[in-house]
């Protein structure tokens, strides 16, 4: 019986027609209870019985007009609100108004008799539609939780939420009938808030970690659940890292109720990964002036199916552009993320092509067939050592492809081109990070030509540099991951490394910022926050993992790759750049170069590369860029001054 009684209620809501015949019912006979208390308590026959009939009559018809009015019937009865409650009260309330009226008409006369029929009437009326209201959802409670215990053998995780703002005790709310956490209090840092319950549940303060133990072993809590990105960040060395290591969750709920250009973005309640530990409050950027920057336009991105690509595409998806050309060399990549546009934006006029920036004629037919206002070129070779070791490829791709794409964009009269570099282009120590700044060089110089007359054209040029994304492909955290599910070890190359990371989203949205705000020909580099020490990330993941580093998993250093650098450059220094009206985004300070010249060294690096000239090409390489010194690389033996002669 019970079963069958929470499969009606639980698979679907009660019709709102039921719920307004059921409301006219209460009502009515809340009226006809009215009546007869009247008649025995205040004055007998102060109603004829044609008032009678109309008083009953007029309860229905005015009920029936001002719940429909007030959409109370509309509302779910298990989500009753205080806001449903003040819809019923004036619902209630103007019917009994309307009836003081009709009886003032049909007595013509007002006394306190009347008025006080009047004003018992509203207060039983509303006293009953709000108990029917709480007998069905503690009904419906008993069921539910009758079917969750009997049928559910596998017992639900205990939580603690942290917290106690609205957000907090929302979240209560929503597993109020979750068969997979049962929420056995708040937690928080605020000390006064200590012994005080928040919908019955207690509230638990802790100040240093045998605090959180306390309330773990009082509350018999298994885990500690965040619903805020900011306070999970703030707690990282405190909270989070004293669950981790005493057997606790860490459990993160990401928001469920973002709504960005008309689509709800609804996430399950997770444990918490690396990545949200690492992560920053969300960049602030001006979401209508980039719509506007990019809606009816066609675009294309180069490397689209790269982990910066595909991102910028998913972005680009939601800004309502006329049409995405996605362009890549990648088969597999390509395929998957067809799919994925497909079954997210099914409006969404894509085409997906496969090429390769260093095929010109490739390019060509691209940029002819479908003449794209606006280009991001994010393809590149990126990985450091395994571009020391393929240099010429590492110069094709990021030089002669870039060039390439460049001067596609200004044959074909492209608005804006938007290259997508690296902070290995600062001081460059390796293959990949002097290819980068060669291609920042050359589009930098040709954008500058067109700005001084000196070539045609109109096509502006913008240049954004970052460091490390989080979880890209081939990145250190996957690669770390990978490893501790095998059993480890951890392979990290030395114990002082660092990096500074960002989001990949963080870095798209900040990519299509400054492409908004650009005037053309700047180098724009972002806040990267602080740097991370690679060691530290290797033994924060292993926590996560619930493991133990050194016992469950060695962390084994391998010494520093060719190429490779301890510390990557700070790129927003106040010293080599200049501001701009976002306070994560600068502009480059950089030697400016003549277009002429930088055209004959990308020509000359694309045939020396083609001819797999490897000495001469890394010469020209140092002597264009004299800051590239080459570390741990057997191109060292070139930086030497005679070799550039």
């Amino acid at each position: 019986m019970l079963q069958s009684i929470y499969r009606f209620f639980s698979n679907k809501y009660l019709s709102s027609r039921i719920v307004l015949f059921m409301d006219l019912i209460v009502s009515a006979f809340a009226s006809l209870l009215t009546l007869v208390a009247a008649k025995m308590l205040i004055v007998h026959g102060l109603m004829s019985q044609h008032a009678t009939y109309m008083w009953i009559l007029g309860s229905v018809v005015f009920s029936c007009l001002f719940l429909v009015l007030f959409r109370t019937h509309r509302s779910i009865i298990r989500h009753t609100s205080l806001r449903t409650l003040a819809m019923l009260c004036l619902a209630v309330f103007f019917k009994d108004c309307a009836l003081g009226v009709l009886m003032a008409v049909m007595l013509r006369n007002v006394t306190g008799g009347v008025f006080a029929i009047v004003v018992f009437d509203f207060l039983l009326t509303f006293v009953s539609l709000v108990m029917v209201r709480i007998i069905m959802i503690f009904m419906y409670n008993f069921v539910r939780e009758y079917r969750g215990y009997s049928n559910k053998p596998t017992e639900r995780l205990h939580v603690l939420i942290y917290g106690t703002k609205d957000r907090s005790v929302s979240m209560l709310t929503s597993l109020m009938h979750s068969y997979t956490y049962q929420v056995c209090g708040f937690l928080t840092d605020v000390q006064d808030a200590g012994n005080k319950t928040i919908a019955g549940k207690r509230v638990f303060t802790f100040g240093q970690g045998p605090d959180v133990t306390l309330a773990r072993d009082e509350a018999g809590a298994q885990a500690v659940l965040f619903v805020s990105e900011s306070d999970l960040r703030s707690e990282d060395e405190r909270l989070v890292k004293y669950a981790i290591t005493n057997g606790m969750k860490v459990l993160f709920a990401p928001s469920i109720d973002e709504v960005k250009h008309g689509r709800l973005k609804s996430q399950p309640i997770r444990e918490v990964k690396i990545e949200d530990l690492l992560g920053r409050d969300e960049i602030k950027i001006n979401e209508t002036e980039i719509e506007k920057n990019f809606r009816g336009k066609v675009v294309l991105v180069t490397g689209a199916a790269g982990s910066i690509g595909s991102e910028l595409c998913r972005q680009l998806a939601m800004l309502g552009v006329r049409q995405l050309v996605l362009f890549d060399n990648n088969e597999t990549p390509m395929h998957n993320l067809r799919l994925e546009l497909e079954d997210s934006y099914p409006e969404l006029d894509f085409v997906p092509i496969i090429g390769d920036v260093r095929l010109l004629s490739r390019l060509d037919y691209v940029f002819r067939t479908w003449r794209p206002q606006v280009v991001f070129h994010a393809a590149a070779y990126k990985h450091v050592p395994l571009m020391e070791e393929n240099p010429c490829e590492a110069v094709l791709v990021n030089v002669a492809g870039s060039k390439n794409v460049a001067d596609k964009c200004i044959e074909y009269d492209v608005e804006k081109m938007v290259m997508v570099s690296t902070d290995k282009a600062v001081n460059p120590t390796n293959i990949m990070g002097c290819t980068k700044r060669l291609a920042e060089i050359y589009v930098q110089s040709l954008g500058l030509a067109i700005e001084q007359g000196r070539h045609t054209g109109r096509t502006k040029f913008v240049t954004t540099r970052f460091g490390n994304v989080l979880g890209s492909n081939g990145s250190v955290i996957p690669r770390f991951r990978e490893q501790i599910a095998k059993g480890g070890p951890i392979t990290v190359t030395h114990p002082e490394i660092t990096r500074f990371f960002m989001t990949i989203p963080e870095a798209c949205r900040l990519v299509m910022e400054a492409a908004t705000m650009s005037t053309g020909n700047q180098i724009f580099v972002f806040d990267m926050g602080k740097s991370v020490k690679i060691a530290t990330l290797a033994e924060r993941m292993i926590h996560l993992a619930g493991l133990k580093p050194g016992r469950d998993i060695e962390i084994v250093y391998t010494g520093l790759r060719p190429g490779e650098k301890l510390y990557e450059e700070v790129l927003s220094n106040a010293e080599n750049t200049l501001p701009t009206n976002h306070d994560r985004i600068r502009i480059a300070q950089v030697r400016e170069y003549a277009y002429a010249d930088a055209n004959q060294v990308a020509e000359d690096l694309e045939r020396l590369s083609r001819e797999v000239n490897i000495p001469d090409m890394v010469r020209l390489m140092k002597r264009v860029v004299p800051e590239f010194k080459s570390k741990n690389s057997r191109f060292e033996q070139y930086d030497n001054t005679d070799q550039l002669a």
